[in-house]
């Protein structure tokens, strides 16, 4: 896949439609549309609209209303495989989950309106413009999760799933931020031999993929783990395949 230097130009000179989600970071309108996605979206919705915020997570956001609100685009676009996410990985120096890969995504901006309502759509769009070189305008987003909660950074994270209607060239944008960007194929997440069980020296267990030279785990890989298990995508994996984490992750 893509490194940093690289973008995926295969997409380019694909037909273009109307798109129903737009760019936030201009702050024009932003909504959710379930028109004219592909059929095999079809169970990512249905799970989108059934499940519970404790089946996704058991971090949930603090009931004081604590936390930074923000936001992360779970991106579904079709590649040479068949159905892919967009991931990055980010940069080894910043400050919290330096050197993860992750999806795209960050803190809401006081102009991305209203945590309540469209403030998180805008702030995915905007974040993964910003990270990625993504064009908004090519996304349609269709559904929002639960909010959930990462404890060691105090994010309150919206995930956000779009479809990749209008595919564009992507990549680095500003290295500080983003070491590489890249998108892995479902087949690759549902794959048994792609999948392990993180073990921190604190004694957390998580899922996690070793796909595109990558260890995807944490946050990211515990949301595309139940994507997966409740789209009824998941395929039966080996939990005892174990990948230790040292005290720096």
């Amino acid at each position: 896949m893509t490194q940093a230097s690289n973008t995926h130009s295969r997409h380019e000179g694909q037909g273009t439609h109307g798109t129903h989600g737009t760019d936030g970071s201009q702050g024009g309108p932003v909504a959710l549309s379930k028109e004219g996605l592909p059929d095999w979206l079809a169970p990512v919705v249905r799970a989108a609209e059934t499940v519970e915020p404790l089946q996704l997570s058991r971090f949930l956001p603090p009931v004081n209303g604590a936390g930074r609100q923000s936001a992360v685009l779970i991106l579904f676009g079709e590649g040479d495989r068949g159905p892919e996410l967009l991931l990055m990985e980010r940069a080894g120096s910043l400050r919290s989950h330096a050197g993860q890969p992750s999806f795209p995504g960050g803190a809401l901006d006081p102009e991305d309106g209203d945590p309540k309502t469209d403030g998180p759509l805008r702030a995915a769009l905007r974040e993964a413009e910003e990270e990625t070189g993504l064009d908004p305008s090519g996304v349609q987003l269709f559904a929002v999760l639960p909010k959930l909660y990462i404890p060691v950074s105090s994010f309150v994270v919206t995930p956000v799933l779009g479809w990749w209607r209008r595919p564009t060239p992507v990549g680095v944008v500003d290295p500080a931020e983003t070491a590489r960007v890249f998108t892995v194929p479902v087949a690759d997440l549902t794959d048994p031999a792609n999948r392990a069980t993180t073990v921190h020296p604190s004694g957390h267990r998580g899922p996690a993929f070793l796909v595109e030279s990558a260890l995807v785990w944490g946050f990211t890989a515990g949301v595309i783990d139940k994507l997966l298990h409740y789209a009824g995508w998941e395929r039966p994996w080996d939990r005892e395949n174990q990948v230790p984490l040292d005290w720096r992750a």
